[in-house]
């Protein structure tokens, strides 16, 4: 069993950054593949990046490639998204998911934290 907590959320302007981090609390993510998801008001939880075990492989969602970074400390049992050029549109629950496989839907996911929220004012 694997329990994830994220932070760093906030409010921040349109062209700034934040750092969301993901930590496993209970267990260790060291062999799983983590990922971020977000979900606007009222639209349906979308994938945003991932990352394999190791940490050498990422992948990310169109709308957040060339602005979100993914990396994972696996001593440290922590994952981060650095983002980047933030618009209105980024405004979303952040979650952190956890899984054996690499995938793009969640239902590849088994670990999810409660998320975090992160707004962006124009």
């Amino acid at each position: 069993q694997v329990q994830l907590t994220e932070s760093g959320g906030g409010l921040v302007q349109t062209g700034g950054s934040l750092t969301l981090t993901c930590t496993a609390s209970v267990g260790t993510f060291a062999p799983l593949v983590v990922a971020w998801f977000r979900q606007a008001p009222g639209r349906k939880r979308e994938f945003a990046a991932g990352i394999l075990s190791a940490g050498h492989t990422t992948w990310f969602a169109d709308s957040v490639k060339g602005r979100f970074t993914i990396s994972r400390d696996n001593a440290k049992n922590t994952v981060l998204l650095q983002m980047n050029r933030l618009t209105p549109d980024d405004t979303a629950v952040y979650f952190c998911a956890a899984g054996d496989v690499q995938a793009w839907s969640e239902y590849g996911y088994d670990y999810w934290g409660q998320g975090t929220h992160v707004t962006v004012s124009s």
